[in-house]
């Protein structure tokens, strides 16, 4: 059992590293290749940042493990909001625009909708899954539309600055890209088995598993990037950070997992961890529009989304350990 901690330890801490030389290299490839930094920073990055959830619940799903899979992309969507967003509004309030709240908020709480419809019957088919990865293969699709409409893009112009700023030869470009993806893969193999055999010693499902230690691990880089972003006043990337994240999570992910295998899927799942991803979605409009003024989520707010988070892990461990 201390091996399976261990390597779920390691295979964390070597995820997160090889996830971010990934983006890396990544990003300063296509900038070599001609790539507009507006596109870097939609796609390179916003793929980078959620490749550990891609790459764990992939490998999940072929190993046979659906709840881990399954966990970690509902999850990651619960801490993404009450852990991440929560412990970000505490070190600084977050001011949510209302461009955020008119276009992206009702698309996710729509793609919240989906995939509760989806999961209803006890399964993600593989037609459920191919439907996920169109939706999202059109959102994606048309965001790139619209922000390459833009001139002067803040996305592109920092992505632009970033890139200057870490600028590497596209050879030590081209290997961390390598080195960063075969490190992803080797971790997430890590990280599934040490989580699957510690499902497995205190007869845990993996769902819970992969809805607690998996998805926490896994959002290691939304939570570095959205104090950072948010440190730098960057308020609309802190927040848009979440808001792709757990689109990601809930169409690529979950969609990428059921192709490679169907995945069934326990009552509880509907019932209770998408009823708290749903509500923590909804919660995001009512602290967005604000009472008293512009939008925003204030530390007394913060507070509030880590008490939930805090009470909803409460309430797995109880499940599993207090019966």
């Amino acid at each position: 059992m201390i091996t399976a901690f261990l390597a779920v330890a390691f295979g964390l801490a070597l995820l997160v590293w090889s996830a971010d030389r990934f983006v890396d290299g990544s990003a300063a490839a296509a900038r070599h290749f001609g790539m507009p930094p507006l596109l870097i920073g939609m796609v390179i990055v916003g793929f980078g940042t959620s490749a550990p959830e891609m790459v764990v619940s992939a490998i999940s799903a072929s190993q046979g493990n659906p709840g881990i899979a399954l966990g970690n992309a509902y999850g990651s969507n619960i801490t993404n909001i009450a852990l991440i967003l929560g412990l970000t509004a505490l070190l600084s309030p977050i001011a949510v625009h209302s461009r955020i709240l008119r276009q992206e908020l009702p698309i996710l709480t729509a793609v919240t909708v989906l995939a509760a419809w989806q999961i209803r019957d006890g399964v993600i088919s593989y037609l459920d899954a191919v439907m996920l990865l169109l939706v999202f293969g059109v959102l994606m699709s048309w965001s790139i539309w619209q922000g390459m409409r833009k001139k002067g893009d803040s996305l592109g112009s920092e992505t632009e600055q970033e890139l200057v700023i870490h600028a590497m030869p596209l050879r030590r470009a081209i290997f961390w890209l390598a080195v960063g993806l075969v490190l992803l893969i080797i971790s997430s193999r890590i990280l599934v088995w040490g989580a699957v055999e510690i499902a497995q010693g205190f007869g845990v499902s993996d769902l819970i598993i992969g809805l607690t230690v998996v998805a926490v691990g896994t959002s290691l880089p939304e939570l570095a990037s959205s104090i950072i972003a948010i440190r730098k006043g960057e308020h609309d990337i802190a927040f848009g950070n979440v808001l792709g994240s757990n689109l990601f999570n809930t169409l690529a992910v979950v969609g990428i997992a059921g192709t490679i295998h169907p995945m069934a899927v326990g009552p509880e799942a509907f019932s209770r961890d998408m009823l708290v991803m749903a509500a923590l979605t909804l919660s995001l409009f009512v602290v967005g529009y604000g009472f008293r003024g512009p939008g925003r989520i204030n530390r007394f707010e913060g507070a509030a989304l880590l008490a939930c988070y805090v009470a909803y892990t409460g309430y797995l461990v109880d499940s599993v350990f207090g019966q």
